[in-house]
């Protein structure tokens, strides 16, 4: 599946979270991060987010579908870091 993840942290907590997500996901710009995931790969996600979030402080907000195809990306301005595959 194809998820966009954006997630909103304490300051303490940020490059845990930063750190965590690049290891499943593309780093497209603050906060926010894209990419294909498996299920097995987004519940592990999902359960050291848990660990590193605090519940009443912190979000994290999820986007999936089941293929990038069907979505439409538009980027105004300068991009991060491209997420073309290049081979």
């Amino acid at each position: 599946m194809y998820v966009i993840l954006v997630y909103d942290m304490g300051q303490k907590r940020v490059g845990k979270m930063l750190k965590l997500c690049r290891k499943y996901m593309n780093w497209i710009q603050n906060s926010v991060f894209e990419g294909e995931m498996t299920d097995v790969q987004l519940n592990e996600l999902l359960y050291e987010a848990r660990r590193i979030m605090k519940d009443d402080e912190d979000s994290l907000i999820l986007f999936k579908n089941r293929d990038k195809k069907w979505l439409d990306k538009q980027i105004v301005g300068k991009e991060r870091q491209s997420t073309d595959d290049f081979l």
